[in-house]
C-alpha cells in the first residue's frame, strides 16, 4: 500500500494576497443546476428520479498557469533552447514527471541570500544521497508557511549555477516550496536600482535559454518528506501551447 504526502497548494481565494496571485472560482450550487438542466432538457419537474436535486458546479474565473502550485515549461523561460524550439508544457515528456524524489534542505538560507552549488553538495553529501538522471529534486525552504505579501517578498532563490549544476546531474525537473525559483523580485528591483545592474533578473530561470528543465513553483509541506526514499508525480495539465500549469503534486512512499 502506498502512502501519498500532498505536496500542492489549494486552489482557491485568499484576501491575503496580493492582487495578482488572487484566483477565483464560482461555485454553481445543485438547485441553480437543476433549474438549468430542467430548461435545456424541456423535462418537467415530475420525470427526474426521485429526491434529485441537481448537480454541483463550478467555473475558474480568474487563475494564471503561473498562480498556486504549478510547473513551467522550457518554453516559459525563452522561445528557443539552445537555438532549437523550446517546448510547451503540452509538449514536456510525461516520464519527466515522475520519478524518484530527493529534498535538499536549504530552510537555513536567510532571505535574499543565493544558493549555490556548493550549498547544494553540502546538503547531498550530509544526507548520503547521490543524484542520479531522471531524479526530480525539491528545494525546501520552508517559505510555504509565509502569508500575504511575506510569501512574495521574503525567501532565498536558486542561483543560476547551482541551477546549471543540477541540470548537468541529468535533472529535468524541480521544484521549490517559495513564491519563485529565483531570488524573490522586488528585492532584485530595489538592487538593480542601487547597483544600476541590468543583469541581476531571473539569472536562474534564464539558464532555460542554453539548458532544457523545468522547474516547479509554490510547493508546499516539503517538512514532510526525507532526503531521499519516495516517487514524485508532478503531472501537468495538457494546455495546448501554454508555458505553464497548475499541477498536483504529490510524493508517494511504497509501504
Amino acid at each position: 500500500m502506498a502512502r501519498i504526502v500532498d505536496l500542492s497548494k489549494t486552489i482557491e481565494y485568499k484576501k491575503e494576497d496580493p492582487w495578482f496571485m488572487r484566483i477565483k472560482v464560482k461555485h454553481k450550487p445543485h438547485h441553480k443546476a437543476f433549474m438549468l438542466i430542467r430548461y435545456f432538457l424541456k423535462l418537467p419537474t415530475k420525470l427526474f428520479p426521485k429526491d434529485f436535486v441537481g448537480w454541483a458546479d463550478d467555473a475558474i474565473k480568474k487563475m494564471g498557469v503561473h498562480s498556486s502550485t504549478h510547473i513551467d515549461a522550457p518554453w516559459h523561460y525563452s522561445p528557443t533552447v539552445a537555438g532549437q524550439p523550446a517546448k510547451t508544457i503540452d509538449q514536456v515528456p510525461l516520464d519527466w514527471c515522475y520519478g524518484d524524489g530527493v529534498v535538499i534542505d536549504m530552510s537555513h538560507k536567510p532571505d535574499f541570500e543565493e544558493i549555490t552549488v556548493d550549498d547544494l553538495k553540502a546538503d547531498l553529501q550530509k544526507n548520503s544521497v547521490t543524484l542520479t538522471s531522471g531524479n526530480i529534486v525539491l528545494i525546501r525552504t520552508d517559505r510555504d508557511k509565509l502569508k500575504g505579501a511575506d510569501f512574495v517578498d521574503k525567501g532565498t532563490g536558486m542561483s543560476k549555477e547551482a541551477t546549471e549544476w543540477l541540470i548537468d546531474q541529468g535533472i529535468k525537473v524541480m521544484g521549490i516550496d517559495q513564491w519563485g525559483w529565483d531570488l524573490p523580485l522586488r528585492y532584485l528591483v530595489r538592487e538593480a536600482k542601487r547597483t544600476n545592474n541590468p543583469d541581476l533578473f531571473w539569472q536562474a530561470h534564464l539558464v532555460g535559454k542554453d539548458k532544457e528543465y523545468c522547474h516547479m513553483e509554490q510547493l508546499t509541506n516539503l517538512s514532510a518528506l526525507p532526503a531521499k526514499g519516495f516517487k514524485v508525480a508532478v503531472f501537468p495539465l495538457k494546455i495546448k501551447g501554454a508555458s505553464a500549469s497548475p499541477a498536483r503534486v504529490v510524493a508517494i512512499f511504497d509501504e
